[in-house]
């Protein structure tokens, strides 16, 4: 991959620098990304959209409800390896730099040393983790509730709606873990010949310098993507995009030394 250097690029802000101002500039920047280039947005997109609704219809016809929610609760957990790709055509764009199918799928690669492909094993062994914990927590409530209980309609009985509410702390708890660690370590691995350790640390770095601002930035993530899977996952297509493109514009507007 090419040196990225550019010396029109202005100086990146200091960590303690972002405001919520600064996240709706990442926004706009992010729909300009896609508006420029959304071949490639809306293909990430699918490809997540599509995997998602493969995830579901296999978990329907396991007829397995007590992993059919954990897992789509969970899905939107991977999206931030989703979206290393579109963390490099906002980096080629920024830097005006060619820009190909082979350029941004390299991306995935990192620097040729495998760290951003360890960052992804790390997010699907915690998407993994998630369902298991979710899954037992669902099983507890469906044992309370006794036969019968397992289909949907167990979701409106008091049991299963303490269930979606103990779920819920949990599941929220390690999507504020997943991410804290990846919200700027994963647009540094792109930029940057660093290991995903040190990326992890800086991006914590960021976070306890940023705290209120990024805990603002999750809540707009899960809730628009929340929205997004619920017309069959088709809202993804532009969301996921959008949101990779912009995170990589807020993580531009931070400190990113390692």
């Amino acid at each position: 991959m090419e040196n990225i250097g550019n010396t029109n690029q202005k100086p990146l802000a200091t960590a303690g620098e972002l405001t919520i101002s600064d996240l709706f500039a990442a926004l706009r920047a992010g729909w300009s990304d896609f508006r420029a280039k959304p071949q490639y947005g809306l293909c990430f997109g699918a490809v997540f959209a599509l995997s998602g609704l493969l995830l579901i219809y296999a978990m329907i016809g396991w007829s397995e409800i007590s992993w059919l929610i954990p897992a789509a609760a969970g899905f939107p957990l991977l999206a931030p390896f989703t979206a290393v790709g579109l963390y490099e055509v906002s980096r080629r764009r920024e830097s005006s730099l060619a820009m190909s199918w082979p350029d941004v799928l390299r991306a995935i690669k990192g620097r040729d040393d495998d760290q951003i492909l360890s960052m992804g094993v790390i997010i699907f062994v915690g998407f993994g983790f998630w369902v298991i914990i979710a899954h037992l927590v669902f099983s507890i409530f469906l044992v309370e509730a006794g036969a019968g209980s397992e289909s949907l309609a167990f979701l409106l009985t008091p049991a299963g709606m303490q269930m979606l509410l103990v779920g819920s702390v949990f599941g929220a708890v390690i999507a504020l873990v997943f991410f804290v660690i990846t919200v700027f370590s994963l647009p540094m691995l792109v930029e940057q010949r660093v290991d995903f350790i040190s990326a992890i640390l800086a991006s914590l770095r960021i976070f306890r310098a940023n705290t209120s601002v990024l805990l603002v930035w999750a809540f707009m993530i899960a809730a628009m993507l929340f929205l997004a899977m619920i017309p069959a996952f088709l809202g993804l297509l532009v969301v996921l995009p959008v949101l990779g493109h912009s995170t990589w514009h807020l993580y531009r507007r931070v400190g990113s030394e390692p």
